[in-house]
């Protein structure tokens, strides 16, 4: 008589599940959660990065610097750092930009009025050196 699955697998499926729940303990209390959560939100949020780069673009500042900021790809925002608050109304949030000239950082902060993103601050930081930072505020508090 065959023994039932279980009691034939249990040498391996007993370490495999002790070690799934300390992972997800550790996911769930180390915050990571959060940070995934804010991640999936950002890249499902088109808007926010669409309309600050078209701010952005509106800079001459910017345009000399680093030329026409051209769209993101949604693997810049997943590499980017996110980090919403105010029961996610309020956001703050760094990207990677590439222009026709170079390549900058896009610092935003914002909040959310009815579906809608207004602004606190856009700056777009300019690396011309390992010594050298420039950063433009195209739009100030």
């Amino acid at each position: 008589m065959k023994r039932p699955w279980i009691n034939r697998n249990y040498k391996w499926l007993v370490p495999v599940v002790c070690i799934i729940t300390i992972i997800l303990y550790l996911f769930t209390s180390s915050g990571l959660g959060k940070i995934a959560t804010d991640l999936t939100q950002a890249y499902a949020d088109n808007d926010l990065y669409k309309n600050a780069i078209e701010n952005a673009n509106k800079d001459q500042r910017v345009l000399k610097s680093i030329g026409f900021i051209k769209p993101i790809d949604k693997m810049v925002i997943l590499n980017g750092e996110v980090r919403y608050s105010e029961n996610n109304q309020k956001v703050s949030t760094t990207i990677k930009i590439n222009g026709e000239k170079g390549d900058a950082k896009l610092d935003i902060e914002a909040y959310r009025i009815d579906e809608k993103w207004h602004y606190d601050q856009i700056n777009v930081r300019i690396f011309n050196s390992s010594e050298y930072t420039q950063t433009i505020e195209t739009i100030k508090p």
